[in-house]
């Protein structure tokens, strides 16, 4: 399971919260403090989240394990999961340190047993994590196969005579992400296939000379 955190947009600067990210933020910390009253839960909930921002994947179940004393609701399980994937992947991402981001969260209202256990986990995975990151950002969908058929029509109910070409062309692109792989499917014209194809052809080209 992914939780996207992308409701969240708050942003780091300089190795820190800028300000108005931080009025923002700070009720989610609060929230999350609320519901942790172990440091050490929360250290093993981070690194559930770890893992899934590595693609490792994530055990749900554990997590709902570790929560089930403090009686989450669905809702409390995904918003905090939602909220440490945020905290962990932007100080990974713009290379916050270990020491910069536990003075942070303090002063947003963490307490320090368990900005000190987060944090920890933080650090011996932020390597990885930027990494990961990094991999993601570059990453691009894989085009797999081309199928395709001409279909040349000579006539129908509705004309005497077409002699018009359709053009089917299936696509079968890969999520890399998602590790799946899902179909395209067009019809076009014969004179809509040669602007196609002869744009495609340009972006080859344009790729050779990056590469080279």
């Amino acid at each position: 399971m992914y939780v996207h955190a992308h409701v969240y947009s708050y942003t780091w600067g300089g190795g820190c919260l800028y300000a108005p990210a931080k009025r923002g933020l700070r009720s989610k910390v609060l929230f999350c403090c609320s519901l942790f009253k172990s440091s050490v839960k929360l250290k093993l909930i981070c690194a559930q989240v770890l893992k899934d921002l590595l693609g490792e994947g994530i055990d749900y179940e554990k997590i709902l394990k570790l929560t089930s004393d403090a009686k989450f609701e669905s809702g409390d399980v995904k918003a905090t999961i939602a909220v440490l994937s945020f905290i962990l992947s932007s100080a990974a991402k713009h290379n916050v340190d270990n020491e910069s981001l536990s003075s942070e969260l303090q002063q947003l209202g963490l307490p320090k047993e368990h900005a000190t256990g987060l944090c920890r986990s933080y650090e011996e995975k932020q390597s990885a994590l930027q990494d990961s990151l990094r991999t993601r950002s570059l990453r691009l969908n894989q085009l797999d196969s081309v199928s395709w058929r001409v279909d040349y029509t000579l006539s129908s109910s509705e004309l005497q005579e077409v002699n018009e070409p359709l053009v089917h062309l299936k696509f079968n692109i890969r999520d890399r992400d998602r590790g799946v792989t899902e179909p395209i499917a067009m019809a076009v014209s014969a004179e809509k296939f040669q602007v196609l194809l002869a744009e495609l052809k340009q972006a080859q080209a344009l790729m050779k000379t990056l590469h080279g």
